[in-house]
């Protein structure tokens, strides 16, 4: 049995698409951290079960919460903006049919502007989002990871992602995951000076437009390439601030 876990805030613009392309699971579980738009309603209307539980930033315990919710054997994590095409759906399956490892890597395609990014960081991403219920727990605030403990596979097909498709949905993403990342940093004991705040937003360009091509996207490359920079100055930036306020900084969610 395969159950699928979507966790969800006020998304009402994927979430119907996105458990579409679930239909072929056993199950499909979403997770709202308390959606003030129609989420829940397209969702119940869509055979979900849905179990409210807040976020409180913290989205390995949100992911752990969901592992508690799910009924099946296996487990895939899907997020809101994400598609599971057709092939995915028959690779995973017969993975789990198999069943030599315990878990599996993902890739993961991501589109920007109707475009399909080919270079940059995005196109070398692998997300461990299948695998055996009982085998592991979601661990970090942000950016969370699932440790599962047994072997790891890959798949071949990959899943599909439409995140912030305006810029304004990307600025606002970008602020409030750069506070948890800041938060993380802050709590592993990590600190940032001014030549970190300056450096590593500069490296992080030239790392995604140069060295890994995302140059290459045109247009849509270029704006995701700052983006990335932005993220990465406003997470030293914050971090900056935390150490100095004694941990106190507003997420703006």
């Amino acid at each position: 049995m395969i159950s699928a876990v979507v966790l969800v805030r006020d998304e009402e613009k994927n979430i119907k698409a996105c458990l579409k392309t679930l239909s072929w699971c056993d199950e499909t579980v979403v997770i709202d951290d308390f959606s003030k738009d129609r989420t829940n309603q397209i969702a119940q209307k869509m055979g979900a079960r849905i179990f409210k539980h807040r976020l409180d930033n913290n989205f390995a315990a949100q992911r752990n919460f969901g592992l508690q919710k799910a009924k099946g054997d296996w487990v895939l994590f899907v997020d809101a903006d994400e598609r599971v095409a057709d092939k995915l759906a028959k690779e995973i399956r017969q993975a789990v049919k198999e069943g030599e490892a315990h878990g599996f890597y993902l890739k993961r395609d991501d589109f920007f502007g109707g475009k399909r990014l080919c270079y940059g960081e995005t196109a070398r991403i692998r997300l461990l989002r299948l695998g055996r219920k009982g085998t592991g727990r979601w661990q970090r605030f942000v950016h969370e990871t699932w440790e599962i403990q047994g072997r790891i596979g890959e798949l071949k097909e990959p899943l599909l992602h439409y995140p912030h498709q305006a810029v304004t949905e990307f600025l606002k993403e970008i602020n409030f995951y750069s506070s948890l990342n800041a938060q993380e940093f802050l709590k592993q004991g990590k600190r940032a000076d001014l030549i970190q705040i300056l450096a590593y937003p500069l490296a992080k360009f030239i790392q995604n437009y140069v060295i890994r091509l995302g140059f290459l996207d045109k247009t849509p490359g270029v704006v995701v390439a700052l983006m990335m920079s932005l993220h990465s100055f406003l997470t030293r930036a914050k971090l900056y601030l935390l150490w100095k306020k004694g941990g106190w900084w507003e997420t703006g969610k």
